[in-house]
């Protein structure tokens, strides 16, 4: 029993980290595009992307983040305890409201990217990439009478996985389920199983598109409830800034334009994180189980697969292009496939890539100057997620 209650707090304060995470990169969007994060001087010396604490104070009791002064302190020095931000020569742990500079981990470089929040981030692009599928797994679904939301069977969403790539066998799929339940982004519906690759109902414990308010992470209980977790309407909010995409779906449209037909489409932002990876973690493995149905991968948008040699060949029908593009408070809004090279397989028609001229069946040459013809789809997504908002492509585009 003890060691049941050790497990539930372990995970609760995972959940409370990820919901940190989430809010904090939110903030940062906002506070981008409002010009409060910029280059600053001080003492002869230029401070890049930075803050002024006192200014950041003003910004969030003027925007209503906080009801006072002394609680924008408080809600700031909960990010920076959480490694979200920091003071710009670290010479502070503790949030001044005063003219000194600070700034968000993510902008320097210095954010951690150690296995836990690779953990979340992979969980995330999971929730993005099942909820965006048009036949998703994610449905209403009763289990001893009672009705759960966007839930899924065990099983399901191992075959799922196995069918998207995204494990390489029923058990390292089962591992990475369980891997995610004990971080406390899924969960049984009753909260009464661990995660089994069978028919039991499972869901997503954390809503990662809503936008969050700051005031709710001092409010929020690290403490288990009892209560069933229900995905509301307002889960239908696009609020993910971790992951490759856009969209704004409306009745009879699709939020991804895909080659010549419609399909919302969507990927995440791919965690990095394999097999040896997991299990160096310190994450065993488990047994094996029964499984039932699958679902199919979207289809490549490719008329014909291309090897990085004929991409570079002389006269090959191919016109090179470079393009800037700049992320929004959804990230870029478009999607890359393939093992090398890789290649746009979905644009969101109102997002920043659309309007910098990202068209699918795109190849990625270089992303802000590092050459990645030869890398997968994931390894790309990764160096698209933790650069800058501005994002500077050379594609290869086929000649029509």
């Amino acid at each position: 029993m003890e060691r049941a209650s050790s497990f539930r707090r372990k995970t609760m304060a995972r959940q409370h980290k990820g919901e940190v995470m989430i809010a904090g990169e939110q903030l940062r969007l906002r506070l981008h595009d409002g010009k409060l994060i910029k280059d600053r001087r001080y003492h002869l010396r230029t401070y890049p992307n930075c803050f002024v604490a006192q200014e950041l104070i003003d910004w969030l009791v003027s925007h209503k983040e906080a009801p006072d002064r002394a609680t924008a302190v408080c809600l700031m020095q909960h990010l920076m305890d959480h490694d979200i931000i920091h003071h710009v020569c670290d010479k502070r742990s503790v949030l001044k409201d005063a003219k000194l500079l600070y700034r968000f981990r993510k902008d320097d470089g210095t954010f951690p990217f150690n296995t836990e929040v690779k953990i979340f981030m992979r969980g995330q692009q999971l929730f993005e990439h099942l909820i965006g599928d048009k036949d998703s797994i994610l449905q209403l679904r009763v289990e001893h009478g009672v009705a759960y939301q966007r839930s899924f069977p065990g099983c399901q969403l191992i075959d799922w996985l196995l069918q998207n790539m995204e494990a390489e066998s029923r058990r390292q799929a089962l591992d990475l389920c369980r891997i995610l339940q004990e971080h406390g982004i899924v969960q049984h519906v009753a909260k009464k199983y661990d995660f089994f690759d069978s028919g039991l109902l499972y869901q997503f414990c954390i809503n990662f598109r809503r936008r969050r308010h700051l005031s709710e992470l001092l409010s929020e209980s690290e403490e288990d409830d009892e209560d069933v977790v229900i995905l509301t309407q307002e889960d239908n909010h696009l609020e993910s800034p971790f992951v490759l995409h856009k969209s704004h779906p409306q009745e009879g449209s699709s939020a991804f334009q895909s080659g010549k037909y419609l399909k919302q489409v969507t990927s995440g932002r791919r965690g990095s994180l394999n097999s040896s990876q997991l299990h160096s973690a310190g994450f065993p493995p488990f047994v094996q189980l029964n499984s039932t149905s699958v679902i199919c991968n979207p289809k490549s948008v490719l008329r014909r697969s291309y090897t990085c040699e004929e991409l570079l060949a002389p006269g090959a029908p191919f016109m090179k292009k470079v393009l800037t593009v700049i992320g929004d408070d959804l990230a870029w809004g478009f999607v890359v496939r393939g093992m090398a090279p890789c290649y746009v397989q979905a644009v969101d028609p109102g997002s920043p890539a659309a309007a910098a001229g990202v068209k699918v069946r795109q190849f990625l040459c270089q992303v802000n100057g590092q050459c990645v013809l030869y890398l997968d789809y994931r390894t790309v997504s990764r160096l698209v997620m933790t650069g800058p908002r501005t994002v500077v492509l050379e594609v290869m585009e086929p000649l029509e």
